[in-house]
């Protein structure tokens, strides 16, 4: 099934200009790193002045304090489509649903819309609310209470009449302990065997009491016992009953999302996702502008020809989300789905893939027969990797292919250029690793960030961890995330831009530009990063100095480079 598109004259929008054939994108863009086209923008452009300007709906962004509620901001997207006969427009699209709603005039229609009247969704949610509602009912109930209450009562007193025959137990295996050993010294032997075998009766005859006074409370329980296990059985089913019905929508749900490529061939989402790393299509599958303005686009015969994506809106809580800035199509939700809807739609290259050679660029700055220490060029891996064929490690296994040890003892993002330490013997591999792992090692960066900042130094620590959605993206969690710390100091400002220097004291991924660009930290992105900020000729930071005792001398060394920016 497929819920029937909006017609196009609700959707399609006509530039305020003329459209030369030159100014056309020759290929559609690749989805999850580019650089928004010229047209896209001024179409992006109109929109916002749209969503600032409309008057129909209302939906708390965060961007004015006086409005109450919920702040949500919202991904936008534009996409630039053409008409067989030529002309060229575009249409737009906004992620999840706005203004609790999926359906809003100009927007393209969500692939399925669960929030229209009378929709087996709303009904079925209505269904499992109202079992909600009576398992909230018993969890809270006065007989639940009750229940619990009196059965404590009689578990109380079991285990106050068994604590004293306990007691009297113990004190009488003391009085028998101190008989024997009198018994040895002033008995016969005749008489101290009896006396021993009455003791040992008197010890079974205790521990059968025992036995019998736990049996009868358990019997005196039991009635109680019964009465709360009678309510919480009540829960369990009632809980049973939700899941399947939860379960049951699910799937009918699932069944709605179907997707278009150009040639009309249907995808279901639950055939997309089937062999990725989800069990199930991720919560939210197909609600993001990009597959909605494709389906769309398909559906009435058009050719996209590029889109883009913007957030609006105040930052989320754990991502890392700049009001007005593009971003990329998110991989973990809409790579599995837009590679289907894109079959065979020509795409400009990944510009991932597209690596120069590096390997001359990687200079050596210390070297003897334990260690060699490189200052690694920006956008070369550091080890072997799907979207280069060169790396650091790689390179060091040429130039040294006697080697003993794994060579690299620690790495840096591909963006990030500086120092890297590689040992040449395994037992000196091993001992550099130790200082990494106990974070003996002093480590400093050089970084710009993209603003004026105002403190002179500090210290962020905000834990992280991936973004299960948008690998390798990471989120601040403070749940699931691990810890993380960073010092900071400001060295100088020029124009725009304040040049930090930043001390890692853990390692986590992205940790110096998730720190520098969240709200919660520096909230300055670094200049050129194109994960959290915005993207540039490099990434503009820079490992400059590096601490290690060495393997064979045991003595500290520094080395150092200077940053290139």
């Amino acid at each position: 099934m497929m819920t029937l598109a909006a017609p196009l004259k609700d959707c399609w929008i006509d530039f305020k200009r003329t459209i030369t054939p030159a100014e056309l994108p020759g290929r559609f863009n690749f989805p999850f790193y580019h650089e928004p086209h010229p047209l896209c923008l001024e179409a992006a452009a109109e929109l916002q002045d749209y969503i600032q300007t409309q008057t129909e709906w209302q939906h708390n962004f965060g961007l004015d304090p006086a409005m109450d509620g919920l702040v949500i901001g919202k991904m936008f997207g534009v996409m630039l489509v053409q008409k067989q006969g030529g002309e060229v427009g575009y249409i737009t699209a906004f992620s999840g649903k706005l203004a609790d709603k999926n359906a809003h005039s100009r927007f393209v229609p969500p692939i399925f819309d669960m929030l229209a009247p009378d929709s087996f969704f709303l009904k079925g949610e209505e269904v499992i609310s109202k079992v909600n509602e009576a398992i909230e009912a018993l969890e809270q109930s006065a007989e639940l209470k009750i229940a619990r209450q009196q059965l404590q009562n009689k578990l109380t007193a079991a285990d106050t009449d068994l604590r004293r025959l306990k007691d009297k137990i113990k004190a009488n295996k003391a009085r028998r302990k101190l008989q024997r050993a009198d018994a040895e010294m002033a008995l016969c032997e005749e008489g101290r065997a009896d006396l021993l075998e009455s003791l040992r009766q008197e010890s079974v005859r205790e521990q059968g009491e025992f036995k019998f006074m736990q049996r009868y409370w358990k019997e005196q329980a039991a009635p109680e016992q019964a009465a709360l296990d009678r309510i919480l059985d009540e829960i369990e089913a009632l809980k049973e009953e939700r899941k399947a019905k939860s379960a049951n929508l699910q799937e009918q749900l699932f069944a709605q999302y179907n997707f278009l490529d150009q040639y009309g061939a249907l995808k279901n989402v639950k055939e997309i996702f089937a062999h990725t790393a989800f069990d199930n299509p991720p919560s939210g599958a197909g609600e993001c502008a990009a597959p909605k303005m494709l389906q769309f686009a398909f559906l009435h015969g058009l050719k996209p020809l590029a889109f883009a994506e913007f957030w609006w809106g105040a930052s989320p809580a754990s991502e890392i989300r700049k009001h007005g800035q593009f971003y990329p199509a998110c991989r973990g939700k809409c790579e599995p789905i837009l590679a289907h809807m894109l079959n065979g739609i020509e795409l400009d290259p990944n510009p991932m893939l597209q690596q120069q050679d590096l390997g001359d660029a990687l200079k050596t700055i210390y070297e003897d027969e334990q260690i060699v220490v490189v200052d690694k060029p920006a956008e070369l891996l550091s080890v072997p990797g799907k979207i280069s064929p060169t790396s650091v490690q790689d390179i060091l296994q040429k130039r040294y292919p006697h080697a003993t040890g794994p060579l690299l003892v620690h790495r840096l993002d591909m963006a990030t250029s500086g120092i890297l330490i590689a040992a040449k013997t395994k037992e000196a591999h091993e001992y550099l690793q130790a200082q990494f792992i106990k974070k003996t090692t002093r480590k400093s960066y050089i970084a710009v960030l993209d603003g004026v900042l105002a403190g002179e130094e500090g210290t962020i620590e905000l834990p992280l961890r991936v973004d299960l959605d948008n690998r390798p993206h990471q989120v601040v969690c403070y749940e699931y995330g691990k810890p993380a710390v960073t010092k900071w100091k400001k060295l100088s400002v020029t124009g725009k831009h304040t040049r930090v220097q930043l001390f890692p004291i853990t390692g986590r991924t992205h940790q110096l530009r998730m720190h520098c660009a969240h709200h919660l930290g520096l909230d300055m992105p670094i200049v050129g990063d194109d994960l959290y900020g915005t993207k540039a000729d490099r990434l503009h930071l820079h490992a400059q100095s590096l601490s290690i005792k060495h393997p064979a001398t045991r003595q500290e060394m520094t080395f150092t480079s200077e940053p290139p920016f």
